[in-house]
């Protein structure tokens, strides 16, 4: 059985956040690399690189904490998945928390916020829920 990349990645992360870890590895692909980007763009992670390998690359995730060591992620949430793919038109974007979250969404214009996508105007496909 073949499992979702994407939420194999939100589960590292909710997981290694969930422990305390200032570190997550997972096998590395555009879509994961594109994901961390708008993660650290939005300030829930420290940073992301990718480490070359024999046989497959690794993204490596910096996770980020309060000065207390508190969580910056509470929560992440995978909305489309392969069996039920959600879209979202460009007047019914999602919002999470009231906008206190950000969900991540794969438009025309590749992956990006539902706070970009009503700036360019377009819809897409809601792949998850970050707060």
């Amino acid at each position: 059985m073949l499992t979702d990349p994407v939420a194999d990645m939100l589960a590292r992360l909710k997981n290694a956040n969930k422990a305390l870890h200032d570190t997550v590895e997972m096998p590395a692909s555009n879509l994961k690399t594109e994901i961390a980007r708008l993660l650290r763009d939005e300030g829930y992670i420290k940073d992301y690189r990718i480490e070359k390998g024999e046989s497959f690359d690794t993204l490596v995730i910096e996770l980020k904490f309060g000065p207390k060591r508190e969580r910056i992620i509470t929560d992440v949430k995978r909305v489309s998945k392969p069996g039920r793919r959600v879209y979202a038109t460009k007047d019914r974007l999602p919002r999470v928390l009231g906008g206190m979250g950000t969900a991540i969404m794969s438009t025309s214009n590749g992956l990006v916020t539902s706070r970009t996508a009503q700036e360019l105007g377009v819809g897409g496909e809601v792949v998850c829920f970050v707060w």
